[in-house]
């Protein structure tokens, strides 16, 4: 068993590989990411790998644990809608309907 611990650029990979597989009308954590990566404690560092993703990734399925959206990125609201993602008044992603139910 290898107990390297992983690089940031191989963490940022495999969270890429993540969002890749958010499927359109669904929605994934920071938290929710990180989990599934085996490291629940990293959901700051996969905001980190969702700044500096390339582009063509679905980055705009990534929100916060209650479904905020990024501050002042106009763009993800109208991607998600567009998607078919309903917001509630709040603004915030309806996690209990969109989340998506991974592995």
């Amino acid at each position: 068993m290898d107990t390297k611990p992983m690089g940031r650029m191989e963490f940022f990979s495999e969270v890429y590989e993540i969002v890749a597989a958010i499927p359109k009308g669904k929605v994934a954590t920071y938290g929710q990411i990180a989990w599934m990566l085996g490291m629940p404690n990293r959901s700051r560092m996969v905001g980190q790998a969702m700044h500096y993703a390339p582009e063509g990734l679905p980055c705009h399925r990534v929100v916060n644990s209650i479904g905020r959206l990024v501050p002042g990125w106009e763009a993800q609201r109208q991607l998600l809608l567009r998607e078919g993602v309903p917001l509630k008044e709040n603004g915030c992603v309806d996690l209990k309907q969109c989340r998506w139910k991974s592995l």
